[in-house]
């Protein structure tokens, strides 16, 4: 496939500098979400970066037909359209920013190839939904296959209970925002994407991961709690851990500011010789 149709598969826009060689910032949305909604984050990256959006497959207004339900049953084929993209685009050392399940997905990318990443912005995360042993994922497995199976049956009503729950928030436009959004992905599609983000295990992918990390965990968050991100922040190599105070799943909408205060403190933060505190820029 060419570097124009791997771009127009994933529905990349690109943005900020133009240079290919400037650094270059990539963000990719988590289940139900596209790529409008980093609108209150992307734009304040584009004075000194060149800004990527993508839709995962099968989202937005990715290309449908390019959706492979073998391919994308897995998280890796999804890690794998990642990677065609930043390989069209010649992009190494990017920024990576990630929303719940597709933070996971850069972390399989860059377990894959590390030379494409420079750092990882990880909003939401979790390698692991379902409670299993003294790992607390935040569901038991018999609520995720009733919560799949719901969404199968009735798959606007159960966007009218999960959308706010997400949000975790009383404001209605944001939650209008994240179910329109559902609203306009392929049901069949959505339903078969959920199945794979919810019953998926990369735990054992965590300490594979050699890119320096952050971690930004929602401090109400019923979708991803915060023994989830603490389980991360053990877990990754490199990693820091910031707990944001908003509630739901969606600090990118529902804390902007705070969100891009702490990336900022992150991607200015060089951390110096070994064993020695960091120094910020």
């Amino acid at each position: 496939m060419d570097t124009t149709a791997i771009l127009q598969r994933s529905n990349v826009t690109i943005s900020g500098l133009t240079d290919p060689g400037a650094p270059t910032i990539v963000f990719l949305h988590g289940l139900g979400a596209d790529q409008s909604s980093w609108r209150l984050l992307a734009p304040a990256f584009e004075a000194n970066y060149r800004v990527v959006l993508l839709d995962l497959i099968g989202a937005g207004n990715s290309s449908p037909e390019a959706y492979d339900y073998a391919r994308h049953g897995s998280l890796h084929g999804h890690a794998d359209d990642l990677l065609d993209v930043l390989r069209a685009l010649a992009a190494t050392d990017v920024v990576f920013v990630g929303h719940s399940i597709s933070s996971i997905i850069g972390v399989l990318a860059a377990v894959r190839e590390p030379a494409r990443f420079g750092r990882l912005v990880l909003l939401a995360p979790s390698p692991r939904f379902v409670n299993e042993g003294g790992y607390a994922g935040g569901f038991a497995k018999k609520d995720i296959e009733e919560l799949l199976t719901a969404m199968e049956q009735n798959y606007e009503g159960w966007i009218g209970g999960v959308a706010p729950l997400m949000m975790g928030s009383s404001n209605t436009a944001l939650i209008a925002e994240l179910s329109n959004s559902f609203m306009r992905t392929n049901p069949t599609i959505a339903q078969h994407f959920a199945r794979t983000t919810f019953l998926s295990d990369h735990r054992a992918d965590l300490p594979l991961l050699t890119t320096p990390t952050l971690i930004l965990q929602c401090a109400h968050d019923v979708i991803a709690p915060l023994a989830v991100g603490t389980y991360l922040h053990e877990h990754l190599p490199d990693s820091q851990l910031v707990v944001i105070d908003t509630p739901g799943h969606c600090a990118h909408l529902t804390a902007p500011s705070q969100t891009l205060e702490e990336m900022d403190d992150f991607l200015h933060y060089v951390p110096c010789c070994a064993g020695m505190v960091g120094q910020p820029l």
